[in-house]
């Protein structure tokens, strides 16, 4: 099976960055993208919004340069999670898991110190390492 996604975008909000026990850094924030198309001959826009997280290393530099509003590219995989919320109803969404992104500020903002078309990939884990961060409890 595949799963993968890839997402541009405008960061909703700033980003969320905590550490697990282990010291593995979490980051969360959420993306929006949009799609234009014509209908009826009448220009419309379909807006996305997805909540996306990154661990270790690639969290941390994430979380040094973007802020609300950071052009971004973001690659990764689909993940369904399901909790029960404090009245006890069950809640459901997909999240994105980040492995790879892009910063994509435009030259304006490279010139007021942002980056500029940076790419980063997470390394790659091992089976057991990856099981190791998912089964640890989140702070969140």
């Amino acid at each position: 099976m595949y799963n993968k996604v890839i997402m541009a975008g405008n960061l909703t909000r700033d980003i969320e960055l905590k550490h697990l026990p282990s010291g593995v850094a979490i980051a969360k924030s959420a993306i929006a993208t949009s799609h234009k198309f014509k209908s009826n001959g009448e220009q419309r826009e379909e807006v996305c919004f997805m909540d996306f997280s990154m661990f270790g290393k690639g969290a941390e530099a994430f979380a040094q340069y973007m802020r609300k509003g950071s052009k971004v590219l973001l690659e990764g995989r689909l993940v369904f999670e399901q909790w029960e919320d404090q009245n006890g109803q069950k809640r459901s969404r997909h999240t994105l898991k980040v492995e790879e992104f892009k910063f994509m500020e435009s030259k304006k903002d490279s010139e007021q110190g942002q980056p500029q078309q940076q790419s980063y990939q997470q390394p790659q884990q091992q089976p057991h390492q990856q099981m190791n961060i998912q089964n640890e409890e989140i702070p969140f």
